[in-house]
């Protein structure tokens, strides 16, 4: 099966057909979530968070999050696969913009960029996509600059601020984003937004009137437990199973189970099985 693009997701905003992404931050989970037909691979800087250990996603560099979309890459043979920026990457000025996003192109191998912010990273946005280099957006909660904005809580309540999201997915939708990401936001207004752009928008935490959903792969599979999001749908609880298996293994070394005679070569079959491992 051939690689999906751009046009791709927007064919499918045409059609009326649901957009699925996913986060990976490895290539066994890349590769996990690309076998599931999922259309988009967001190598997120939430990786700062569930992969890295920080509070929060400031702290994540461009080299960290090189890092792990080329691990991510040699995983995804098929979905859209979109690098995040990272905080500073990109809101310095245009050619620093161009230049960390060109990495993520160059380097890591992405099909394109996503950048956080509204009307006042435009004018960057669009000298991004006139360099030649696909740009998600996304507005609504903004994770890197959550703090100064109020802290992690739904946006556009309020008239003035729904009338703030409505002007800036127009502005970024302008500067040329193929996507746009609406985080926490309400679902009458995700959908209106949607409703009101050709590109398709991406919700998280925004309702089922968006063009497609985004969550968290390490959310949606109970691996992440020190906070969860009320948006997220857990899937699988797959946390207390890894510590059962990594308990079970202790126990079995400290008590002399494991290895046992299945798990071990003797002198007799050894040259065998070493030819069987080949």
């Amino acid at each position: 099966m051939a690689r999906k693009n751009i046009g791709d997701l927007t064919r499918k905003k045409a059609a009326g057909e649901k957009i699925t992404m996913l986060t990976a931050h490895d290539a066994a989970f890349g590769a996990m979530i690309d076998q599931a037909g999922v259309d988009a691979v967001l190598v997120g800087d939430s990786l700062g968070m569930v992969a890295l250990g920080y509070d929060s996603t400031v702290p994540v560099t461009m080299a960290e999050m090189l890092h792990h979309a080329k691990a991510v890459r040699r995983g995804v043979k098929e979905a859209l696969l979109i690098g995040d920026m990272p905080f500073l990457s990109y809101q310095v000025e245009a050619r620093q913009a161009i230049y960390n996003a060109g990495r993520f192109m160059k380097e890591a191998g992405c099909d394109a960029v996503k950048m956080e912010g509204g009307g006042e990273i435009g004018e960057t946005v669009a000298a991004v996509v006139r360099a030649g280099i696909p740009v998600m957006g996304h507005i609504g909660l903004t994770p890197q600059t959550a703090a100064q904005s109020g802290g992690f809580k739904v946006r556009g309540r309020e008239a003035a601020a729904a009338e703030k999201l409505r002007h800036e997915a127009g502005e970024l939708a302008a500067a040329g984003i193929f996507a746009l990401v609406l985080e926490c936001i309400p679902s009458e207004l995700a959908g209106e937004i949607s409703r009101s752009l050709a590109i398709p928008t991406i919700g998280i935490g925004a309702g089922p009137l968006c063009d497609g959903q985004v969550l968290v792969t390490p959310d949606l599979l109970g691996l992440f437990e020190r906070f969860r999001p009320r948006f997220v749908k857990q899937y699988a609880d797959l946390a207390p199973q890894v510590r059962s298996a990594l308990a079970a293994f202790r126990a079995e070394v400290e008590t002399g189970i494991f290895p046992d005679a299945a798990h071990s070569f003797s002198s007799e079959v050894e040259g065998k099985a070493r030819t069987a491992d080949k």
